[in-house]
């Protein structure tokens, strides 16, 4: 196989430094060129032909937006990584990046003690990141096998819903689980969606503090849906959307006759933290059969546990299919091990929700 060309665009020479320096060292990676802002990266790309780009956010002369508009008219296809400042600036413009067509993203390192400290933190964001979008024939990341079983945690059991039914029951929530290309995902699919929702939704979507709060507020700004950043102990109503807080987890539970969100710090599971399988697994508790669940692209196997609990209760399942996927990791554990109740294009799942929902307009 040969290696995978990558186009390093930052305008500081040490950031450039620092991450050709780490990524040549990768088997199976190399730097095909550096560029010190959009306007050189876009004269680079048509001679040095990279497999992928990492492109700073905020640079002179041409930003890291605005160059990423003119790769997507100028070179369709070619992924980019955006690389963020974690500040609320870099998180308001990463957001717009991903909704736009970014792959996925990388934060910056702060507060390093050395130079090699930020470089192995960028390492073991980043390399992952470059070898699922590039590394695989086009849509195709993830294994099909089960994930092997976790070590068992100390949980309190509920009565469950055993009966599979022959015929759905009318979804009570929708849940959706999502990695790398999840926020245009998100998009395409709230794109769709009308106001005054008969249901709430409930979103995991992997990113940090910071991030997760402007996503809510670029889907709410984008779409007929009131979509917020969750909050502990609210209330968990019809026609909202809740996006998982960064760094916490968010589950629903039963409290009398309301449902409502309960956001903690429990330990991260799947090296996630918020984590799809804990959404996904207080679900199956609190609305069983009436659960409907979607799982959009993403790298890894977050939310095939969670899915085994909602199938098992009665629940249904979507899948992003393989060839809309940014990466088919986190859908293909759903497909693959016959949890999917289907499994759509992107662009047919805001279209099968509202048939579920009953709210599609005869034609």
């Amino acid at each position: 196989m040969p290696n995978i060309r990558v186009l390093v665009v930052d305008d500081s020479v040490v950031v450039r430094r620092l991450l050709s320096n780490m990524l040549d060292e990768e088997p199976g990676i190399e730097v095909a060129a550096v560029a010190a802002n959009g306007r050189i990266a876009l004269a680079k790309i048509p001679r040095v032909q990279p497999d992928i780009v990492v492109l700073d956010v905020d640079m002179p002369e041409l930003g890291g937006l605005e160059t990423l508009v003119e790769m997507e008219t100028a070179f369709p296809g070619l992924p980019v990584i955006m690389f963020s400042a974690l500040t609320q600036r870099g998180a308001d413009a990463t957001i717009e990046a991903l909704i736009r067509g970014a792959a996925d993203y990388v934060t910056k390192p702060s507060r390093m003690r050395s130079p090699e400290e930020a470089q192995e933190v960028v390492r073991r964001d980043l390399v992952p990141k470059i070898r699922a979008i590039c590394g695989r024939s086009p849509g195709q990341t993830a294994p099909s096998a089960a994930p092997p079983e976790p070590r068992p945690r100390p949980r309190v059991e509920s009565r469950r819903h055993p009966i599979r039914y022959l015929i759905p029951l009318p979804p009570k929530v929708i849940g959706i689980g999502a990695s790398t290309g999840g926020p245009r995902a998100l998009h395409a699919v709230f794109d769709k969606l009308p106001a005054g929702l008969p249901v709430p939704i409930l979103i995991v979507q992997h990113m940090p503090p910071l991030f997760t709060s402007h996503l809510a507020q670029q889907l709410s700004k984008r779409s007929n849906v009131e979509v917020r950043e969750g909050e502990d102990h609210a209330v968990v109503l019809p026609g909202q959307a809740w996006v998982a807080p960064g760094n916490r987890h968010m589950e629903v539970m039963r409290v009398g006759d309301e449902v409502r969100l309960r956001i903690t710090m429990d330990p991260p599971e799947n090296s996630c933290r918020p984590s799809v399988d804990v959404l996904f697994r207080s679900l199956a508790e609190v609305y069983g059969p009436s659960t409907l669940a979607v799982v959009l692209t993403g790298m890894g196997n977050d939310g095939y546990r969670g899915a085994r609990e909602i199938h098992g209760s009665g629940g249904r399942i979507l899948a992003q299919d393989r060839d809309t996927s940014v990466v088919w990791g986190m859908p293909s554990f759903i497909a693959n091990n016959g949890l999917a109740d289907r499994v759509l294009p992107l662009d047919e799942i805001a279209t099968e929700l509202l048939r579920r929902l009953d709210l599609l307009r005869p034609d």
